[in-house]
């Protein structure tokens, strides 16, 4: 299996009112331009994205640079969302104000297809890339490409001060026993075992996903546990387990202020040695936001195993109603200038020459047919450890991939109940009750 199987997981989602992602969306510039417009005899298409990590959107503005300078046609502009807003949010104001960007970032892609808001992504861009890394709808049309390579939830891992490890004779866990004895060993030299963050919801999966990994393994032949769980032959009491775990490690080994902090803050939090270890879903972006911030710090990676020393980790769909990617929306195919001008950044994206800027910048680069002329980045500090754990013999993938078509409002309602759980404001078995309400709402609202 090549290192361009499974996408990084996803990165940058956080609930506010509404009334914040149309402000989000005003400093984003999208009220202020639109696509078609006549630049220097060019047609100007926006693309609207959502920030991440320092990794991810210098790789954005690097790509849209070099293509903007090398096309005649084209002029491509950034409607970037800011970090710490409801992506999933500031999607539906873009449909409620009717102004949808040519390109987009896409969440809740069948919940759009369905309405009419995606254009089909045509052949001349999907023949670039290698058969898994996408896949067409329904209707047999292929609306979302993937951003990265689908590297699955590989990002969603525990980076490390290696130096710490060596000074104190620790090694990286075989086994969650392993994992809460090195916590242990940890904080009995009176240090912080692990940080993570809060500030925005979508960081409370780095550290429960793993955690719950093992049990919604035990459903990926049937569709995927929330699938099941829709059918109402799995629940959230089977998660029980894995809140108990999350519960355990948030009292005992948490580096306290995790409520307020920012995920990209937890590199600064490792770097000034205020926790040995920090969760991340950013992959090798954070260890390339690492090596920017101290170029010397031993960064390693690795991700939580289960009891019985599996590695389970989830592959990315490239379709579903979760499934991320790239976007050409319904109102840029109304103009044929600006259609075309979209599948020619589209296809300058799959393109070699993209690859390299995006590997030269530290995000991994879409799977494309021509892979194996890209030059893989591997001079990032604990860059060996990501690779080796798509190789890693005890790497188990599963699949989960919801079919609700308003899955995305559970997962945020679901992420925010541990969270509440985890700060002592809630009990288990009220997390487990009210999420289930949730479900049980959100399955009956999808029909």
């Amino acid at each position: 299996m090549t290192h361009a199987m499974m996408r990084p997981t996803a990165r940058r989602v956080a609930l506010v009112a509404v009334s914040a992602a149309v402000a989000a969306l005003a400093l984003a510039g999208c009220s202020n331009s639109s696509d078609g417009g006549d630049a220097g005899g060019k047609t100007t298409i926006r693309f609207l994205y959502a920030t991440g990590d320092d990794t991810w959107n210098a790789t954005v503005d690097a790509l849209v640079k070099d293509f903007n300078e090398q096309s005649d046609s084209t002029v491509v502009e950034l409607d970037p969302l800011p970090a710490g807003s409801d992506y999933a949010t500031a999607l539906k104001t873009v449909d409620a104000t009717g102004k949808w960007p040519a390109i987009v970032d896409m969440r809740d892609t069948l919940t759009y297809v369905n309405a009419g808001k995606l254009a089909p992504i045509p052949t001349e861009v999907t023949d670039l890339l290698q058969p898994e890394a996408f896949a067409a709808a329904a209707d047999g049309n292929v609306y979302t490409t993937p951003y990265s390579a689908l590297n699955g939830e590989i990002g969603i891992n525990v980076v490390y001060n290696k130096d710490y490890f060596e000074e104190h004779d620790l090694e990286v866990p075989a086994t969650y026993d392993e994992f809460i004895s090195l916590m242990e060993d940890i904080k009995s030299n009176g240090d912080v075992p692990l940080a993570t963050a809060a500030a925005e919801v979508w960081p409370a999966d780095q550290l429960y996903k793993p955690l719950a990994a093992p049990t919604f393994a035990e459903y990926s032949d049937q569709g995927g546990f929330w699938n099941v769980a829709a059918e109402g032959d799995a629940s959230v009491e089977d998660l029980r387990d894995s809140l108990d775990k999350l519960s355990y490690i948030t009292d005992n080994f948490l580096l306290q202020g995790w409520q307020s902090t920012a995920d990209a803050q937890t590199t600064t939090l490792l770097v000034n040695d205020q926790a040995v270890m920090a969760t991340s879903s950013a992959g090798l972006g954070r260890l390339m936001d690492i090596s920017k911030v101290d170029p010397d710090f031993n960064a390693g990676m690795f991700i939580i195993p289960a009891e019985d020393g599996k590695i389970y980790v989830l592959k990315n769909s490239p379709i579903g109603d979760t499934a991320g990617g790239l976007a050409i929306s319904s109102q840029a195919a109304e103009d044929e200038d600006v259609m075309a001008s979209s599948v020619e950044f589209l296809t300058y994206f799959y393109s070699v020459d993209a690859a390299n800027l995006m590997q030269e910048n530290g995000w991994l680069s879409p799977n494309i047919v021509k892979s194996d002329e890209v030059t893989q980045n591997d001079s990032i500090p604990g860059a060996a450890d990501y690779f080796a754990l798509l190789e890693n013999p005890n790497l188990v993938w599963y699949e989960n991939a919801p079919e609700i078509s308003t899955f995305s409002a559970f997962n945020t309602f679901f992420r925010q109940a541990r969270i509440e759980m985890q700060d002592k404001q809630t009990t288990i078995d009220q997390t487990i009750e009210k999420s289930q309400a949730e479900l049980d709402a959100q399955v009956a609202a999808a029909g």
